[in-house]
């Protein structure tokens, strides 16, 4: 084995990576995923950047076009209720993200499917084809549509299945 082999190349030796800009930083977060305004500062100043560097950072990509709380706010109902979560709750986590009321609507007219729908299928998937069939069943299927958030309506249609109809 000679010298050379021993070595590491010097571009590994004695050079730390260079440091993201908070810009940098928080466009990185955004190619993961969509994320909110309010959600993305968060993050920046969690990793030790300063408020104003951070509030710039996200204002300058929410102006470029790369962050817009819209799309989040339409992708979050549509991964919400794809996952088999009801409109309370995706109305709720919407808020905690600093929406608006206004905003937290149009996200929320972008579904384009049925609760109640929505909701007999996690119950169909919990409890087979044939739903809940006594009431001690309805009761454990009701109890996990309010927590999944769906509305008294959909909790009453679902839990009252019944395949043909």
């Amino acid at each position: 084995m000679n010298d050379s082999e021993d070595r590491q190349p010097s571009s590994r030796r004695g050079r730390r990576p260079r440091e993201q800009t908070p810009l940098q930083r928080a466009l990185g977060l955004l190619v993961r995923r969509e994320h909110s305004r309010k959600e993305l500062g968060r993050k920046l100043r969690a990793k030790g950047i300063d408020a104003d560097e951070a509030a710039a950072a996200v204002a300058r990509l929410a102006e470029e076009g790369w962050q817009d709380d819209a799309r989040f706010a339409e992708a979050l109902v549509r991964n919400r209720s794809n996952a088999g979560y009801g409109p309370l709750h995706i109305r709720a986590e919407l808020g905690t993200h600093g929406l608006d009321g206004e905003q937290i609507e149009a996200a929320m007219a972008t579904f384009e499917g049925d609760w109640a729908e929505n909701a007999r299928d996690l119950v169909c998937r919990r409890f087979g084809e044939g739903g809940p069939q006594d009431l001690a069943q309805r009761r454990k299927a009701a109890d996990l549509l309010a927590r999944r958030g769906f509305d008294a309506g959909c909790i009453r249609s679902a839990t009252r299945y019944d395949p043909e109809d």
